[in-house]
């Protein structure tokens, strides 16, 4: 997947780059955006920052090669300042092979700009589920999801965390159950202390539903400015049969309408494949008052190192990139 070069006429200068910015760097460092967030992925990674932008990515050993290369942390990218990331990226292409990242679709750039950044990959990845809370819940919430949220209403009690930090117990023990459930692997699996560092982490926001004084599933969030972002939820078997996710994604929304944020993003659904609906993608849809595009972003940063080892692996043809790591996921 290393794309074609740009057209011409979207060629521009590097004095010309930051002209092309939407908005100003004006977030604060809550969530993906704070060094605690790299910094929970240490046992995937070296967290690295970007000083010019303030983003932060993951440095790796390239296995079975003297190299380093890098991704942006799970899920998305963030940064405080997007003008600024093409003076990093050409600063580091000396010391890496590879970098690549899910850029927020949030955030402050045009997507001219960012092919710019990112000339051997830029391509629409993932349709991200939004919610415009400036609409009352109960006008785009679809029938179903109304139905369930209604019926685990019955069953369990939602509150919100005062201190999420004090349920990690609790959590560990749900995302246990996910992870046995859909055998998820990689760097999704996180380890306790991910979880412990992200608990704390400014703008952070968790719910947890309770039945018979047990939690049986909880939701948490990132905010950043005004705009929430979905970050993990987990139930437990009862959970699943109470549909304990409905009446925490409802709680959810009516709580974060009421703080005054503007949009949520529920994140995307299962897979990459167009056209397929996974129960994940239609679940979402059905909470979802439209969606927003997230880029995936590949730049060659050694093209003499990448391509000797992707020759040394004899890989063929691929749309994986980095085309070396093709199975890192499964």
């Amino acid at each position: 997947m290393t794309g074609e070069p740009p057209p011409k006429d979207m060629e521009i200068g590097q004095e010309d780059l930051a002209r092309v910015i939407v908005g100003s760097p004006t977030k604060a460092l809550t969530g993906y955006m704070h060094p605690w967030y790299a910094e929970s992925f240490r046992g995937f990674g070296r967290p690295r920052e970007l000083p010019r932008c303030g983003g932060w990515i993951l440095e790796r050993e390239v296995p079975g090669f003297p190299y380093l290369d890098a991704m942006g942390c799970y899920p998305l990218f963030f940064c405080q300042d997007w003008s600024q990331l093409y003076l990093d990226l050409e600063e580091i292409a000396g010391d890496l092979v590879s970098l690549s990242m899910v850029a927020d679709p949030w955030g402050e750039y045009d997507t001219i700009y960012l092919r710019q950044c990112f000339p051997d990959v830029f391509l629409p990845f993932k349709e991200h589920f939004v919610v415009d809370l400036r609409r009352p819940i109960e006008s785009f919430v679809r029938r179903d999801q109304r139905k369930r949220a209604r019926r685990a209403s019955k069953h369990v009690l939602v509150e919100r965390c005062e201190d999420p930090k004090l349920f990690l117990a609790d959590w560990m023990s749900l995302y246990s159950n996910l992870i046995q459930r859909y055998r998820i692997t990689g760097i999704r699996v996180f380890s306790e202390y991910a979880f412990s560092k992200q608990m704390r982490i400014p703008g952070m926001v968790a719910f947890r539903a309770v039945h018979e004084g047990t939690t049986v599933a909880m939701h948490l969030w990132y905010t950043h400015g005004d705009i929430g972002y979905s970050h993990l939820r987990a139930e437990s078997k009862l959970g699943y049969q109470f549909s304990a996710s409905a009446a925490l994604l409802w709680s959810a929304i009516e709580y974060f309408a009421a703080s005054g944020l503007r949009w949520l993003n529920l994140g995307a659904g299962a897979g990459t494949r167009s056209g397929v609906k996974s129960s994940l993608t239609q679940h979402k849809e059905g909470w979802s008052t439209g969606t927003r595009t997230a880029y995936f972003c590949g730049r060659i940063l050694d093209q003499e190192a990448y391509w000797s080892i992707v020759k040394a692996k004899g890989i063929s043809a691929t749309d994986y990139f980095p085309a070396y790591r093709e199975s890192e996921f499964g």
